[in-house]
């Protein structure tokens, strides 16, 4: 059975490209533009892992980490930011993982990857 991402991300050509890398890489791959969207989204799929923007309109990641971890406090979340310095508030802390943004996804799919085979 395919592991299924969430992808929670407003920039559209960086949503379409990791929704492209995934499927590709053999995940099912719910790809949404909104913090609101995204916890709705897990609210009503079964998902194994969550791929987090921060700066995100309406509800930022770090307040989207938390109403994930109120449902699922196991759940694995890689926070995939632009900005390296969202590492220092500690609120960023109850995400499993954090991949600055870059043009080269392997590390993003190794964390990936990791993170899904732990369990």
């Amino acid at each position: 059975m395919k592991k299924k991402l969430l992808i929670i991300e407003d920039d559209e050509n960086t949503r379409e490209l990791l929704l492209m890398e995934f499927v590709d890489s053999g995940y099912e791959v719910l790809a949404v533009k909104s913090a609101f969207i995204g916890i709705e989204a897990f609210k009503e799929n079964n998902i194994d892992l969550v791929l987090l923007d921060m700066k995100l309109p309406g509800m930022d990641g770090f307040e989207a980490i938390e109403k994930i971890m109120v449902i699922d406090k196991g759940l694995p979340v890689i926070i995939h930011s632009a900005y390296g310095h969202f590492r220092d508030n500690y609120l960023s802390w109850k995400a499993t993982d954090y991949v600055v943004k870059s043009g080269n996804l392997d590390p993003l799919k190794e964390s990936v990857r990791k993170h899904l085979n732990r369990n």
